[in-house]
């Protein structure tokens, strides 16, 4: 089925409610933000100088949706100016499942340990191979923070130790750790749909019994691992430091990670106290916090 997508260019501050209005009145079929910054997809006309703003919208449409009455939809809300900076594009049909997996290729951290979709052939069959499906939870790899966490791990002594991974997503991490030479791990995570592709993950690399999997609800009390990782994101970082603190043994390890480089000094703050950290690791916009939790 062929679509229509429309980019538009907003701030911080009006954005999520011209998402909003999108969907509500212009039959937006789904809409999506970017961090213009990152992903500039508007370029100003010769001689042309725009005060761009920070995030861009994107909107998908049914191919057949009239544009020039949802861009007067949008002009006569009033939520943009009249000039607004858009695009209309029509996009290719395509199957979306196949070409993400056909550019999800294995990828190696640190000096032993891959992670491998699942329906590709391994690399390396002697090294540290984690087979991956990460279905619809966060977590292959390819993202800067589960890279960051995934070489933390590689670089550390995993052997017979517990680690529990906050935030498991698609039990990526929780496998590695597995993997890497840890005798128990315990994920948790909020989304039920993470426990699912956890649980399914961990049998695809025959280390279910391993793997205990808890929403935060059901997890047993008093909870504690000598290597606990959390790739979350800044503001629970931030909210839950003294439980993600709580879980850590006296003189165990802690990284995590979802964390923007303008934004690691500040949540560094919230650990120091109970933490001797290491310096700030960073990958592109992305950065890591690690160190040990200081003796009772």
């Amino acid at each position: 089925m062929p679509w229509i997508q429309i980019k538009l260019n907003a701030t911080k501050a009006n954005a999520e409610a011209i998402g909003d209005m999108l969907m509500d009145d212009t039959g937006a079929l789904s809409v999506t933000f970017l961090d213009a910054k990152d992903t500039p997809i508007f370029e100003p006309l010769p001689g042309e100088t725009r005060l761009w703003g920070e995030t861009d919208i994107l909107a998908l449409y049914d191919a057949e949706t009239d544009t020039q009455l949802v861009l007067k939809q949008i002009k006569d809300s009033n939520m943009l100016s009249d000039d607004f900076a858009h695009k209309v594009e029509q996009l290719e049909d395509k199957d979306w499942e196949r070409e993400w997996m056909d550019n999800f290729h294995p990828m190696k951290f640190g000096e032993r340990l891959w992670i491998c979709p699942s329906w590709r052939d391994v690399p390396d069959p002697s090294a540290i191979n984690v087979m991956l499906d990460p279905g619809l939870a966060f977590g292959t790899g390819t993202h800067s923070t589960t890279a960051l966490c995934l070489e933390w791990l590689e670089s550390i002594n995993l052997e017979g130790k517990t680690v529990i991974d906050f935030g498991c997503g698609s039990g990526i991490l929780a496998i590695a750790a597995i993997k890497l030479g840890a005798a128990k791990v315990i994920g948790i995570d909020i989304d039920p749909q993470a426990i699912v592709a956890s649980i399914e993950n961990a049998k695809r690399n025959d280390v279910a019994d391993q793997l205990e999997l808890f929403l935060p609800q059901d997890q047993p009390d008093g909870l504690i691992a000598d290597v606990v990782v959390a790739n979350i994101l800044a503001a629970p970082l931030r909210e839950l430091s003294d439980v993600i603190s709580s879980l850590v043994k006296p003189q165990g390890l802690l990284a995590m990670s979802g964390v923007l480089d303008t934004q690691a000094t500040d949540v560094a703050t919230y650990y120091d106290a109970r933490f001797n950290l290491d310096p700030i690791a960073s990958q592109q916009e992305w950065c890591r916090i690690s160190g040990q939790k200081k003796p009772d």
